[in-house]
């Protein structure tokens, strides 16, 4: 008969409170969420657009963060223009082959975005260049700026808004972006119910 297999209750309680100080910080960053959520909710209102940008693992949570907002999975929320610049991996090499790979979201964001949108991007260190390059383009452009950083410095990518997830492990940063990009869809979502809070009159 095939036993149960052991594991030290020592290294199973060790993978547990790996996650709880980052899921804690990111409750203590609860103001920056709010203020990040109320300025995507009044571009939303003027009629910009989301749009996100990552690498690797970072690539499928932007294809998940607007899937989440142009088709809602809870039924009777609005839906909200959004688009991954992860998704085209024709125009994603063919920048990257002529311009490098650092310029392939500034690229696209130069020519698919304008003044009123929203740009999210998402690193898992907080180094990315690529990233930092979109998010500058975006600056440039006018957009309001949102980053999701790890690791366990600030990182050189600066933003509007930088959420970040302290830990040097991957795996966590990740958990803590899905969990982080979840609320801002979800109080997004809370702004546009309160009637008035989406005015000019109202700080974001």
């Amino acid at each position: 008969m095939v036993g149960s297999p052991s594991t030290s209750p020592g290294a199973v309680a060790a993978l547990f409170e790996r996650r709880v100080v980052p899921g804690g910080e990111l409750g203590g960053q609860a103001e920056a969420v709010a203020q990040a959520c109320h300025g995507m909710a009044r571009r939303f209102h003027r009629g910009g657009k989301l749009v996100v940008f990552g690498n690797g693992g970072a690539g499928t949570d932007a294809q998940h963060v607007a899937v989440e907002f142009v088709h809602p999975v809870i039924v009777g929320k609005r839906a909200l223009p959004a688009i991954s610049l992860t998704a085209d991996v024709a125009t994603l090499t063919s920048v990257a082959n002529r311009n490098g790979l650092q310029e392939i979201f500034a690229y696209q964001i130069e020519f698919l975005a304008e003044p009123q949108d929203i740009a999210l991007g998402i690193s898992s260190d907080g180094e990315c260049a690529n990233i930092r390059r979109g998010l500058e383009a975006a600056r440039d452009l006018g957009m309001l700026t949102i980053a999701l950083t790890g690791g366990t410095g600030p990182g050189t990518i600066t933003a509007d808004h930088v959420l970040h997830a302290r830990s040097d492990d991957p795996r966590v940063v990740k958990e803590i972006h899905v969990t982080t990009y979840h609320v801002l869809w979800e109080l997004v979502h809370v702004f546009f119910e309160q009637p008035g809070v989406l005015t000019p009159e109202v700080a974001s």
